[in-house]
């Protein structure tokens, strides 16, 4: 009913009002009978739904920390793959320099606002990372450009903001030339706070141009899994002398001695993967990692992650009796922590690391465990494109296989 109303108002705005009773109409509809819905019972039943909908959702949704989270993402995709900003923004993961095949193409391609692009250049600005800052906004002042005059309710910024950052930006990397030109467009669009900003450090004594920083991506170029001109690197069915491999042999692959590093093929079900996931979704939280005796949360390490218990689930269960069969080591406790599940989301990482402790000063070393000795990574899902494990060391990397 609401809604009907809301619709009679909007009637045909090209509707000659030479007929005078269209004029009164009109003027009628503007000054008394608009202001009549706006403010009606009905308007403010809708808002007050529309506001206890949202409470109830409210805690669950992203914040703050969430939005930011991915536009460092977003940066940290950039960086790794040396993508292209412009192509990120057009919905296409392709190198920043040319020659180069495009890394990933989603089947439902999807690309970002000029206000998206300034909200990503924003988290940069705003903590002095000025060589991120100024290529997405960039972006966002060319995009703005394209669409200048037009209104997007949903736009939280503009073309003078994006402007305002971009010279400032320049500005702090040491560009003072293209900063000026940017600030001068910026005044075209009249606005002056970003010129007087400068002119409080211009008059001010020198200060170190801060040039942009060069990134070395830390994952190795993927490589395939099977080496065929290296002899000593093999495929086979393994049972490790265990009864219980016996009647499904394990698929080995060798893929590097030095380090030792094997690849076992389809080690679980599609059922058992579910399962898992299943189990520790709801305990997943932000991944820690140690320092000295606390554990922390640190950039280095972006992911979630949760513990799995053998009483879990008999599926846990049946996994660590396969682990232990094919590795010949003790999984039972403390021999061997329990099964840590980990979700990398949006762009995660986790940063060249060892998995065992390299300081005498580790708890691990008090704790009747010891240092750890292996690792055994399953991946239980797929992804579009990356997700490799490196060894920067070796120089190779294993792409993901579920």
């Amino acid at each position: 009913r609401f809604y009907e109303k809301v619709q009679a108002l909007h009637q045909d705005p090209k509707t000659s009002v030479d007929n005078p009773l269209l004029g009164f109409s009109l003027i009628k509809r503007l000054h008394s009978d608009w202001p009549n819905v706006i403010y009606s019972e009905e308007a403010t039943q809708n808002t007050q739904a529309l506001h206890a909908g949202f409470k109830e959702v409210e805690q669950d949704l992203p914040g703050a920390e969430d939005l930011d989270g991915a536009a460092r993402a977003l940066m940290r995709l950039q960086d790794v793959y040396a993508l292209s900003v412009k192509g990120m923004a057009s919905g296409v993961f392709q190198r920043a320099s040319a020659g180069w095949p495009t890394l990933y193409s989603p089947s439902q391609p999807v690309s970002l606002s000029a206000d998206d692009c300034f909200h990503v250049g924003k988290v940069a600005y705003d903590t002095g990372d000025y060589y991120h800052s100024i290529p997405w906004l960039e972006e966002a002042v060319s995009l703005f450009r394209l669409s200048y005059g037009s209104w997007n309710p949903e736009d939280r910024s503009s073309l003078e903001d994006a402007l305002d950052h971009l010279a400032f930006s320049y500005f702090m990397a040491g560009n003072i030339s293209h900063a000026l030109s940017l600030s001068r467009e910026f005044l075209h669009y009249g606005m002056w706070g970003s010129l007087k900003r400068m002119q409080r450090f211009w008059g001010g004594p020198h200060h170190p141009c801060m040039a942009p920083a060069s990134f070395t991506p830390f994952l190795a170029p993927p490589r395939g899994p099977i080496l065929e001109h290296l002899p000593h690197l093999s495929c086979s069915y393994e049972t490790n002398g265990s009864p219980y491999l016996l009647l499904q042999p394990v698929k080995k692959e060798m893929v590097q001695t030095q380090p030792y590093v094997a690849l076992y093929h389809d080690f679980i079900s599609d059922a058992e993967a579910e399962t898992i996931k299943g189990l520790a979704g709801p305990w997943l939280q932000r991944s820690v990692v140690a320092s000295g005796e606390k554990q922390q949360k640190a950039e280095y390490r972006i992911s979630q992650s949760a513990w799995l218990k053998d009483t879990a689930h008999p599926a846990v269960r049946a996994l660590e009796r396969r682990v232990a069969a094919l590795t010949g080591l003790d999984l039972r406790p403390p021999y061997a922590e329990y099964l840590q599940v980990v979700n990398y989301g949006l762009g995660g990482h986790y940063e060249p690391h060892f998995d065992h402790a390299t300081s005498r000063k580790s708890p691990l070393y008090r704790m009747k465990s010891g240092n750890r000795i292996a690792t055994l990574m399953i991946y239980l899902s797929e992804v579009e494109a990356g997700g490799s494990t490196a060894f920067i060391h070796a120089n190779f990397s294993m792409p993901v296989v579920k």
